[in-house]
């Protein structure tokens, strides 16, 4: 599979890597996440990424979403052991997939490094430039283990979007570009025309859309993001329950079900899959519906 050539047939993302490792068995209520298994248990995530493919997905997100220099460091490593860790996140994705399988190193949000929920809400009080500075050496540890692409996710604000979109640029390595929304608005309260807009003109960026939201708020997002940038869409909400950053816990019903996203295909959804609280089953109900 090309990362570039994407046509009619949709391409399958996987799930939550966190809610297929808590099913293993793993407790992931520390700050670092499911980052914290990139040294602690390698051998599961590789488990976790197959048990997606086996599913049907035909993209593994890496384990870097809460991966930061800042976060490892915390935790009394050195820099360049942290980024062996980022880089391993890739190479143990490109162990389980398979020959036609693509690898899309994830780079989570500034909020994400921060473990309070701060991915849901954005403004963080840092400039597009300190973003920028925090997000550039996670993507160029990234981008040495060859990932087939970056998945630039859960963003939640325009300015997180353009230091995202800025940072990746001269690595060679292509993006999709996705936003956590809440209704037709990023988390931190911008319209998504404005928000879509940001990866327009940007060759870099060659998907945008939403994951990690509501899948109610999916069909009208998707067909926005076609509109204003008329590049293929992405979508991967989670189950439809509601985080709690002080519980540390998913709370409300579940509302993410395979037969809804012929709906997100038809607003205009190429590469579809699912976030938190979609384990494998869920994906390979989405598979078989395709």
């Amino acid at each position: 599979m090309d990362a570039f050539d994407v046509g009619d047939a949709p391409v399958i993302l996987d799930g939550g890597l966190a809610t297929a490792l808590e099913a293993r068995g793993h407790d992931l209520s520390d700050a670092l996440w499911s980052a914290r298994l990139l040294a602690d248990a390698p051998s599961e995530i590789v488990a976790a990424h197959e048990a997606f493919f086996r599913a049907g997905a035909q993209v593994a997100i890496t384990a870097s979403y809460q991966a930061s220099f800042e976060g490892f460091v915390a935790r009394g490593l050195r820099r360049e052991e942290a980024a062996e860790l980022m880089r391993r996140s890739v190479r143990l994705a490109r162990q389980a997939a398979g020959p036609s399988d693509l690898v899309a190193a994830s780079v989570g949000p500034y909020g994400a490094m921060l473990a309070d929920g701060s991915e849901y809400r954005g403004r963080y009080g840092r400039t597009v430039r300190e973003l920028r500075s925090f997000h550039r050496p996670r993507i160029e540890a990234l981008a040495a283990a060859e990932p087939d692409l970056f998945a630039l996710e859960t963003v939640p604000d325009v300015d997180e979007a353009e230091a995202l979109v800025d940072a990746v640029a001269g690595f060679g390595v292509t993006a999709w570009l996705s936003y956590s929304i809440a209704g037709e608005h990023t988390r931190a309260g911008q319209p998504l025309p404005e928000a879509f807009a940001v990866a327009r003109d940007v060759d870099a960026i060659v998907a945008v859309g939403v994951n990690c939201s509501d899948p109610d708020d999916v069909p009208r997002a998707v067909q926005v993001a076609r509109e204003i940038t008329g590049k293929p869409v992405v979508a991967y909400p989670n189950s439809g329950e509601s985080w709690d950053a002080r519980r540390r816990a998913w709370t409300g019903p579940a509302t993410f079900s395979a037969s809804r996203a012929r709906e997100w295909y038809a607003a205009g959804a190429r590469l579809i899959g699912g976030c938190c609280r979609v384990g494998p089953a869920e994906i390979a109900a989405l598979a078989r519906e395709f």
